[in-house]
């Protein structure tokens, strides 16, 4: 049995010493592969070599050929552990849901995945401090890690100390990111090439490298803008506009960066026809009503959105993946925001039951501790010297391909994501400021799905075959 080095209910004075564990591991089977799956808690050392914190992790490694391509995942939040990616899509077991990701009703099932990405790659899963079964040892340590900085140095130094202790430096290297994951992996691509730990790719699932194509402060139009195919999309999806989605895309993307782009820079100098022009294509687009549109001065922000769209249908949209409808206990208010996130509820169930059952009964790791999922960090996120503007990792991307222009980067979007949007996504990557000979080396593939898109069975499989033709194509001989 896992050693227990914490308890949930410590107090902030408590300055228990923790101890290193002893990892478990099994063997196991899919298809034709044999594996091993190693699990435990990696020690994150202070100055003075005690142990600030234990992290988590999963490693998958293939039996019987050496050298593999080694990639280090994680999910994002910040606040997440790895359980999305790991039994959604890349790990040899996965969560069943049905084939278009809703869930399925209980009690649920963990399958074999036949897109496993351990065909092509050595797999490791991290929770990162305050995630999962990761802890610090008191609640005053526990801050340090819970910033934008002391994330990337702890993870950085996880895959250190890793990288050591498995002898696998000469491995091929990969991070795999989703979400805040993705600024955490483009952030360390960055702090490591200058500590003499490089990578041949980049996966990044439903990016955010660029928080100002998110955040719809005062003043920053720009997410009205790129986050306007993906309402276009969902408008589609949910038969609020008609026509061809690819031809509904193009259009809303045109428009975005055109005539929108110039009507919301004039401000309350829009007025008149030019006013109405504007306001009918947006409904056009959007499945909004012009009456709607006006009343929010043609900004709709997300959450209004998801409120707003089905709203005739006493229905909301999921913010995760807006394929999904919610019920609200009330419809009342044109600024009131969702009750809930349906895309997420339908998640957290199967995906939270079914790694507590996983982790203990398939992979030996035997803990009282809750694996904590989102609730695990309990102060708001240091963003840093960013905190008061739009935190970007997208120089430390940049800098990370100059550095070593061998570094491919592989981007996953889905057309259904209103957390991060596909064409936010593509905003950033056409602003990196990259050199010319680098431009290749990026590589964008997009889904008729959502945030996780994997959950869709048709995303599941085009995302493992693409991410695998990437990895073959960069691993190097």
């Amino acid at each position: 049995m896992a050693e227990e080095t914490t308890k949930p209910e410590e107090k902030k004075d408590d300055k228990k010493k923790m101890v290193e564990e002893t990892p478990v591991s099994r063997d196991a089977k899919i298809g034709g592969l044999d594996y091993t799956v190693e699990t435990g808690r990696l020690p994150i050392l202070n100055e003075e070599g005690e142990i600030d914190a234990l992290i988590f992790y999963h490693y998958y490694k293939k039996k019987g050929e050496e050298n593999r391509p080694l990639m280090f995942s994680f999910n994002g939040g910040p606040g997440s552990p790895s359980l999305w990616l790991h039994l959604g899509t890349m790990g040899p077991r996965r969560v069943k849901m049905e084939p278009d990701g809703n869930m399925p009703q209980p009690p649920y099932e963990l399958v074999d995945n036949p897109h496993n990405w351990l065909e092509f790659a050595d797999l490791v899963f991290i929770d990162p401090v305050g995630t999962g079964f990761s802890r610090a040892k008191d609640s005053a340590t526990s801050e340090k890690f819970w910033s934008v900085k002391g994330d990337i140095e702890s993870v950085g130094e996880f895959i250190r100390l890793f990288l050591v202790r498995k002898e696998r430096w000469t491995s091929p290297l990969y991070l795999a990111g989703e979400s805040y994951g993705t600024t955490r992996a483009t952030g360390l691509s960055g702090y490591l090439v200058d500590r003499g730990i490089t990578f041949s790719g980049l996966i990044l699932v439903s990016s955010v490298l660029s928080f100002q194509t998110l955040r719809f402060n005062k003043g920053n139009d720009l997410p009205y803008a790129v986050y306007l195919p993906t309402y276009a999309a969902t408008a589609h999806y949910h038969g609020k506009v008609s026509g061809d989605l690819q031809d509904l895309i193009f259009r809303s993307k045109d428009f975005a960066f055109g005539d929108y782009w110039l009507a919301l820079a004039k401000g309350s100098n829009l007025k008149g026809e030019e006013r109405d022009a504007i306001r009918k294509q947006l409904s056009e687009l959007t499945g909004l009503s012009e009456t709607y549109l006006e009343q929010c001065d043609l900004r709709p922000d997300i959450w209004k959105f998801c409120k707003e769209l089905c709203r005739e249908d006493g229905r909301t949209v999921g913010r995760l993946d807006s394929r999904f409808k919610g019920i609200d206990a009330t419809n009342r208010g044109v600024d009131e925001g969702p009750e809930h996130d349906p895309s997420m509820s339908l998640l957290m169930g199967p995906y939270t039951t079914l790694y507590n059952h996983y982790s203990r009964v398939e992979c030996g790791y035997e803990s009282d501790l809750e694996y904590m999922v989102f609730k695990g960090i309990k102060k708001p996120w240091d963003w840093g010297s960013a905190g008061d503007g739009h935190p970007d990792t997208s120089e430390a991307l940049r800098k990370a391909m100059s550095r070593n222009p061998y570094m491919g980067v592989f981007v996953a979007s889905g057309y259904y994501d209103l957390a991060t949007p596909f064409f936010a996504t593509e905003y950033t990557v056409s602003h990196l400021d990259l050199d010319d000979s680098l431009q290749a080396n990026i590589e964008i593939q997009e889904y008729e799905a959502g945030h996780m898109m994997y959950i869709h069975e048709g995303s599941l499989e085009k995302l493992a075959t693409e991410v695998a033709d990437f990895v073959g194509r960069t691993k190097g001989s």
